[in-house]
């Protein structure tokens, strides 16, 4: 047994009939190219550099539907690609779930993604809603975040500019862009008809 770190898979084009590829622990990233391998129904790509940002996951999925269409079992863990808990802190369990319903949506035959068995549930859901999954951030996310705390006048405030002022505690008459109706309001059980 050899363990060789990947960086291009082009040797792999004479092995048309391969039926497995783990290629866990490489140097794989967002422009991995597989050759046609239309029998191989087994990819693991765990650890590799893949990192689903702007269309490259799009991308990545696309290729893979085209050049390995018998493909049942695909795992991405140890990517930050797939947004898993026990590896990166700021992701949750929805967080996870909108990517698996993104790759169900683009890879329909998956009857595995990562370690968990696909559901018919997750599978209608992945075929009504998976398009829409894509999470996208700005680019940078964190010089925004960090402008906007320094400077306090960056927050957003529903409030007319001239209330703003903490000394000035006048009235101010304004639009507001929102229209309460009171229609979910629990005081308004108690109002009759008579009383209005």
């Amino acid at each position: 047994v050899a363990f060789v770190v990947c960086r291009s898979l082009e040797g792999l084009k004479t092995f048309s009939y391969l039926e497995e590829l783990i290629l866990d622990n490489n140097l794989l990233g967002n422009d991995l190219l597989l050759p046609r391998l239309p029998h191989l129904h087994t990819l693991t790509l765990n650890k590799n550099q893949i990192s689903f940002q702007r269309n490259t996951c799009k991308i990545l999925l696309d290729h893979l539907a085209e050049v390995v269409p018998s493909l049942q079992y695909l795992s991405l863990l140890g990517n930050i690609a797939c947004p898993n808990e026990l590896v990166c802190k700021e992701k949750d369990e929805d967080d996870y779930q909108r990517y698996r319903y993104f790759v169900l949506h683009k890879l329909t035959n998956l009857k595995f993604l990562d370690t968990r068995k696909v559901t018919t549930r997750e599978r209608e859901e992945a075929l009504i809603r998976g398009a829409f999954m894509k999470v996208v951030k700005p680019k940078d996310a964190k010089a925004a975040s960090a402008a906007a705390s320094a400077s306090p006048e960056m927050h957003y405030t529903p409030l007319p500019a001239g209330s703003r002022d903490l000394t000035n505690h006048r009235g101010i008459l304004g639009k507001c862009r929102y229209i309460y109706y009171g229609k979910h309001s629990e005081g308004n059980r108690f109002i009759q008809d008579d009383q209005l």
